[in-house]
């Protein structure tokens, strides 16, 4: 990267820390209390150095191959990956060896195979269940109605942590983040075991409703356009 997009970079990725900082503030709610995942998906991996280098250490990436890439290229980094893309049971065991957090887990089978490849020497995977919460034939997640047998189910799976929710609703529809937090208390309500390992999480909010979610009680957002503007190809 030249010197001019490293200054742009950090002024953007600064800008939406204040961003999140001020919704914190205007919700009423703790400094710190909500975590930026900097989305680099198609982005390169010098934009990610530039990044870690100015103190981002969590990063999201939409897919597995680009991820692997990426990880080799910075191995030398303290990197913090997360994927949030779909996930296919033939990439389950590149991403249980890989991966600290998988959001996208929406069905049992997923699960079952990333307990079982994730390997002894690492600590257990954290992830958080996919929520279909606009109930959108074309998206994926788990429907609400399934929701609470998957989560039972997936307690019982070794080298798994169960943290919290995700949802990517319909843009613009601020209700279905307050109903995944809603479903969130329910769901810590009606599975007492939640509390063990701490299922604390809410992965919701992106570029353009960032504020509304960390309102709505989101403590993990997914920023990319806003920090690294608009996606190109890296090929």
């Amino acid at each position: 990267m030249t010197g001019h997009d490293e200054t742009a970079l950090i002024a953007r990725w600064q800008q939406v820390q204040q961003q999140i900082t001020q919704a914190e503030k205007n919700a009423d709610r703790p400094a710190g209390s909500v975590q930026l995942l900097a989305v680099s998906k198609l982005h390169s991996a010098d934009a990610i150095r530039c990044l870690h280098e100015a103190g981002q250490r969590c990063f999201a990436e939409n897919y597995v191959q680009e991820a692997l890439g990426k990880m080799q290229t910075l191995h030398d980094l303290s990197i913090e990956w997360h994927l949030i893309g779909p996930l296919q049971s033939n990439k389950t065991r590149e991403v249980a060896e890989h991966f600290a957090w998988v959001h996208s887990v929406d069905r049992l089978k997923i699960a079952q195979r990333l307990s079982a490849q994730r390997p002894d020497f690492l600590p257990p995977l954290n992830i958080c269940l996919q929520v279909n919460i606009d109930d959108e034939d074309s998206k994926s997640g788990c429907s609400l109605e399934d929701l609470p047998a998957l989560a039972e189910a997936v307690l019982e799976l070794p080298n798994i942590s169960l943290r919290g929710l995700m949802c990517i609703p319909q843009a613009g529809n601020q209700h279905a983040l307050a109903a995944l937090a809603k479903t969130h208390s329910q769901l810590v309500a009606r599975l007492p075991a939640l509390t063990q390992p701490p299922f604390d999480t809410l992965s919701m909010g992106m570029s353009d409703d960032l504020a509304a979610a960390i309102a709505a009680g989101s403590t993990m957002v997914r920023i990319g356009t806003a920090i690294f503007g608009e996606r190109v190809s890296t090929n």
